[in-house]
């Protein structure tokens, strides 16, 4: 029996759910993974199954658990991470859902965003919360949900209901009920959650009509959340990290120091770049969220969110037929000597940062007689290289130039093609880590630390390893050129001014 203490991670995504057991050092043991369905109701909604989500949790972390046993290896603390802003609401008593959950991407609250912004609440929101009035963020969700469920609202006021994002959803299963916590990064994706006194806000709970009696308590990153019920696993583990996944990947790619960026490849991208212990105002349509929060003191960040990357090559290939598996796109975008003018601009639930375009929809532009599937896949490729300067540019403008690397992770930055041509339209080098799986290893890093088997983020730090870095070859020319086409074509599909 290996008596060294290990972590598993759970990794609820927004397209699949994973469990990891790590060792001390960072290192994956096992791991086991299930697809999440999606469920389009309606052109710009988007919804999973909560039940699905908790059956996957139990089947993945069970054989993961296993897996792990049979090496000799022993569990002790668990770490949750989760897609952020996806709202759930279910009945205190049961744990019954009364919906499916939103997800981020869903758009349904566009209209309720272009009231409150009418009503002059943008400044408001944005100077309590640092985040855009836009259906992203779960407050409009939630009033969604109580507004459109038979009685929910009154039950919702009279504390029969309880309000979560998939962490906190998950943790009060996993703890059979015994406690309704959420943690502070998962909480300031709410657009409810002051970041600056760190509370839930009055004032913001009367803009979007949200009772409180259905909130979370709000908890460090690395803190006692409760345990595990001993007849999931069959031992009580206790639960000592959350954070939602932009924060959990962070603290994975050791971004600590102020102006230490990550880039996250996923269902969609998000570049973070921690900003230290003050907040800044962005006047550039980045995000001020927090980056983590430890031992109550909150560390912050400007953040920007791109809705569609990897989704995007998942349309290709499960709608348009146009490959098999996602690891042949490396290939046929390499075969091609130029994108033959082809722009893919992935708007299909409107554009995120910099532009905050809800109505944006998706367009592939340039195309001729003799467009090939390759040319269309290397333009949804390039798409996600142009997203990607288009946020580094904003977050320049905001914190600062200077001399960026750009850590990546997630399930895109296999692709080699693709990262060499995000550093070369960045201009910038890229450092790729060994463990690619950095957001579930943030979550065990951060239940290592409220469990005490880490002593500080300096001791997570020493762990971090580069596995290839990725330099720029590219001319300013031929850059500027492409760039060039990409601006274009946002600038066809954006119907917000």
């Amino acid at each position: 029996m290996n008596s060294t203490p290990h972590i598993l991670a759970i990794d609820q995504g927004t397209t699949s759910t994973r469990a990891i057991v790590f060792d001390l050092e960072g290192q994956m043991v096992a791991m086991a993974q299930e697809p999440l369905a999606q469920h389009f109701p309606a052109p710009g909604w988007v919804e999973h199954d909560p039940e699905e989500i908790w059956n996957a949790v139990l089947k993945t972390a069970r054989t993961a658990l296993a897996d792990a046993a049979s090496k000799g290896c022993s569990v002790s603390a668990i770490g949750i991470t989760n897609q952020r802003e996806t709202t759930i609401v279910w009945d205190r008593e049961t744990g019954a859902p009364l919906h499916r959950a939103i997800v981020w991407q869903d758009r349904r609250t566009s209209d309720h965003c272009k009231q409150l912004i009418t009503g002059g609440h943008e400044n408001a929101v944005r100077e309590c919360t640092g985040l855009v009035l836009d259906p992203y963020f779960s407050a409009t969700k939630i009033t969604w949900i109580l507004d459109h469920v038979a009685g929910a609202r009154g039950r919702a006021e009279a504390g029969e209901l309880a309000f979560g994002t998939v962490d906190s959803f998950l943790l009060w299963r996993l703890s059979r009920g015994a406690v309704h916590r959420t943690d502070a990064t998962n909480a300031s994706r709410t657009s409810l959650f002051n970041i600056h006194t760190q509370t839930w806000d009055q004032n913001m709970l009367e803009i979007f009509n949200v009772p409180d009696a259905v909130l979370p308590e709000v908890m460090d990153n690395a803190a006692d959340f409760g345990v595990a019920d001993p007849q999931f696993f069959g031992q009580e583990i206790p639960i000592t990290g959350m954070a939602g996944d932009q924060h959990a990947a962070t603290v994975g790619q050791a971004c600590f120091a102020p102006g230490t960026i990550k880039s996250t490849y996923g269902t969609g991208c998000f570049v973070v770049l921690n900003t230290g212990a003050k907040p800044i105002t962005s006047r550039n349509g980045m995000l001020t969220t927090l980056a983590y929060r430890i031992e109550g003191e909150p560390s912050y960040a400007l953040e920007g969110s791109i809705f569609v990357a990897g989704a995007a090559v998942q349309w290709l290939r499960d709608e348009m037929k146009l490959f098999d598996d996602a690891g042949e796109t490396e290939a046929m975008a390499a075969s091609l000597d130029d994108n033959h003018g082809v722009y893919f601009v992935p708007a299909f639930t409107g554009l995120g940062a910099p532009h905050w375009d809800a109505s944006a929809r998706g367009a592939i532009m340039g195309l001729t007689r003799d467009t090939s599937a390759a040319a269309i896949i290397r333009a949804c490729l390039e798409s996600m290289a142009y997203q990607t300067n288009d946020l580094i540019d904003a977050l320049a403008a905001d914190f600062g130039s200077g001399t960026y690397i750009l850590r990546v992770d997630g399930g895109m930055v296999a692709n080699n093609w693709l990262m060499q041509f995000i550093s070369d339209i960045l201009n910038l080098p890229i450092d790729r880590p060994v463990v690619q799986e950095t957001t579930a290893l943030g979550a065990a890093y951060l239940a290592g630390l409220g469990a005490g088997l880490y002593t500080s983020l300096d001791e997570i730090k020493t762990r971090w390893r580069r596995e290839r870095e990725f330099a720029p070859k590219m001319g300013a020319v031929e850059r500027g050129a492409l760039l060039d086409g990409w601006n274009d074509a946002v600038g066809r599909v954006k119907l917000r001014p």
